[in-house]
């Protein structure tokens, strides 16, 4: 296993971690600069941050600063009503992959989406099962596509809690059956964003990781899981502040073959987003050194 605890060369910022900084929203390009001054080689920004700023700025900033991306956030949310919502699906996933590859990203991560209106609270239907099917439809469509401009696209299974309104894929097991399936041949095109927090718990995860390989791990979320918890989406934990082991799990995904960035993704609306972006950034490279 690579030693960390030297430098933080192998860290990335998941630009989620601080674009709210002491309460406010901060832009993204005054996140890639505090990057820069502290040396963080890699980022991964979200697409409303980009669009924000401008996709050229952002691209001609992160060249200047030579800032790298480990991912970029996101791709998904394939489950719609009726076909002109899977066609606006389809449709706005290809313009995700097209500023991915002007990013220079190494992966599209998808967040596949579950039954479409129930993150505002009215589903449009109830059936789960149609919706893993639509799930499955839309990442073969953007998988045609994502082969032409070559653009690996990366399914992020998600915590079971979040199964009705954000990805119906709970496990990664059911992301590799998924990927088994539209990519027997194990190009290197479809493959896993694995994020600590949904997946830490999972009695089949050092089986699923080592399934994985090299070929599949696109991509690696860390943080942790703070106990209690008093906000499911927006309560993570900085690490080393939970009950997640973490240089276990990071030792099974590098067996597997992964070497590339652990990536910080911390939602906290209650405590690091409350925080000065320069704390939490500093307090980043010293738990990737310490807990990672």
């Amino acid at each position: 296993m690579r030693d960390f605890s030297q430098n933080h060369d192998w860290l990335s910022i998941n630009t989620a971690t601080v674009r709210k900084q002491s309460g406010a929203e901060v832009p993204l390009d005054r996140i890639i600069d505090q990057c820069a001054e502290r040396g963080i080689r890699a980022i991964s920004p979200w697409r409303d941050q980009v669009a924000a700023v401008g996709l050229d700025k952002i691209a001609k900033q992160l060249k200047a600063h030579g800032i790298g991306l480990s991912g970029y956030c996101r791709g998904g949310f394939f489950p719609a009503p009726d076909a002109a919502g899977l066609k606006a699906a389809l449709d706005d996933n290809r313009r995700a992959i097209d500023e991915a590859k002007t990013l220079d990203a190494p992966c599209l991560v998808l967040v596949v989406g579950a039954l479409p209106g129930a993150l505002d609270g009215k589903a449009a239907y109830k059936d789960i099962g149609r919706a893993r099917s639509e799930v499955r439809d839309g990442i073969a469509a953007s998988l045609e596509y994502a082969c032409e401009v070559g653009m690996p696209l990366a399914i992020e299974p998600l915590h079971p809690m979040q199964a009705a309104d954000r990805a119906c894929i709970n496990t990664l097991e059911h992301a590799l059956d998924l990927c088994d399936e539209l990519d027997e041949g194990r190009s290197g095109m479809l493959g896993v964003a694995l994020d600590i927090y949904h997946v830490w718990w999972d009695p089949k995860l050092q089986q699923q990781i080592a399934r994985a390989g090299r070929e599949r791990m696109l991509a690696y979320h860390v943080c942790d899981w703070l106990t209690p918890t008093r906000d499911l989406l927006s309560d993570r934990g900085m690490m080393g502040d939970g009950v997640v082991e973490l240089k276990k799990i990071r030792g099974w995904v590098e067996d597997a073959g992964f070497a590339g960035f652990s990536e910080v993704e911390i939602f906290s609306n209650l405590d690091w987003w409350q925080r000065p972006g320069a704390e939490t950034l500093d307090v980043c490279i010293e738990r990737h050194k310490q807990a990672v």
